[in-house]
């Protein structure tokens, strides 16, 4: 069943689509919100084009440190963003953005390659999510604010 293999949530933000997408495309601004808080990220690679390559070192609070390879599988600006996350756990990552009255509805969902990591993972990676979707909207109120 997909459903035990899919973790997802959604939110409407503030923001366009664009804002949104633009926080994605930069190398700098993902680096300042992408993961958990209390995460830093070092990136080694970042090609953010169709095909393109994502390897990084996310740094955590505790002090570890976890490489990371990544494919953007597709990209469609302002629109959707499709990454496969190339080491363990093994997931799909689309995130849709559409625009709505108040800002833009962003939709987030991981696929994993299998049932048993998406449930052995599911009460973190849940919680991180929303974490990561409130760094990145801390990361936008900063770039709107300077504005």
């Amino acid at each position: 069943m997909s459903e035990e293999r899919t973790l997802s949530t959604s939110r409407t933000l503030p923001y366009t689509p664009r804002e949104i997408y633009d926080a994605f495309a930069s190398a700098e601004l993902l680096a300042a919100w992408w993961g958990p808080d209390g995460f830093t990220n070092t990136f080694e690679i970042f090609e953010f084009k169709t095909g393109g390559r994502w390897k990084f070192v996310m740094h955590g609070p505790d002090g570890k440190h976890y490489a990371n390879e990544s494919t953007f599988k597709e990209l469609v600006k302002d629109a959707k963003i499709v990454i496969y996350h190339a080491c363990q756990p093994f997931f799909t990552l689309t995130v849709e953005l559409t625009p709505v009255s108040d800002g833009t509805h962003l939709s987030w969902q991981q696929f994993f390659d299998d049932a048993q990591t998406a449930q052995a993972v599911k009460q973190i990676v849940g919680s991180a999510n929303e974490q990561n979707i409130d760094r990145l909207m801390q990361v936008l109120s900063k770039i709107a604010s300077a504005q």
